[in-house]
């Protein structure tokens, strides 16, 4: 099934329920500073408040154009008031369009589905380089200096997390939690199977030990 993934700044995306319709999921997940906590896989669209605890939402907006994940996005900066002077510094900012707050699921949904259809691919980033690392979506292939690695599908969805994420120490639910493998539970030891799986795929390719385990916290992703 196809996944639209819909980010908000609001917190109230957290209470927000996935929408099936026509083939398609429409994720809901709240946006952080530091951009989305899980893997992003498919089109994605950012609802971005004006203004955010922690951070202004035109600096939001030049943070999702700058990161790989979200620079294709389709971003929509959420106003307090309609006033001409912040919907031109919003378009500036890298917003798409703008709507007038306060929103609820509805109003995120109809606006979603209204812009939607026919754009997904549009929005759907094909190829993410990362150094010596490119891994292509569309074909589900990852090569490390050009040569071809041989994954499995969870395994290709754990190297676009790490590579995401790289030069940080992941915990083991953090891993679970990126891949969206909470529901049914997983025992975190699981975790270390799928890295071994990696790791291995990673030396046979050239990449040596750029998986490193870190004791009693994690693993990290050592990419230049």
């Amino acid at each position: 099934m196809d996944v639209v993934n819909i980010f908000l700044t609001d917190r109230n995306a957290e209470a927000m329920d996935d929408f099936v319709h026509d083939g398609r999921r429409f994720a809901f997940a709240h946006l952080s500073p530091g951009g989305p906590k899980r893997l992003v896989e498919g089109p994605v669209w950012a609802f971005v408040d004006w203004v955010m605890d922690d951070l202004a939402g035109l600096e939001m907006c030049r943070r999702l154009r700058a990161d790989p994940r979200t620079a294709e996005a389709h971003i929509t900066m959420v106003l307090e008031e309609d006033d001409a002077d912040d919907r031109r510094r919003a378009l500036k900012a890298g917003a798409d369009d703008y709507i007038l707050g306060p929103l609820d699921r509805t109003r995120v949904l109809d606006r979603v589905m209204a812009v939607e259809p026919g754009s997904s691919q549009r929005h759907a980033p094909g190829r993410l380089d990362f150094g010596a690392l490119s891994i292509d979506l569309r074909a589900l292939q990852a090569r490390w200096q050009g040569r071809p690695m041989v994954l499995p599908p969870n395994e290709f969805r754990l190297l676009r997390y790490f590579a995401e994420n790289a030069n940080r120490v992941l915990t083991r639910e953090e891993l679970i939690a990126g891949l969206g493998k909470q529901e049914p539970p997983i025992d975190a030891r699981t975790v270390d199977v799928w890295v071994g799986r990696l790791r291995r795929a990673l030396k046979a390719s050239g990449a040596g030990e750029a998986l490193r385990t870190v004791r009693s916290l994690g693993y990290v992703f050592d990419l230049d």
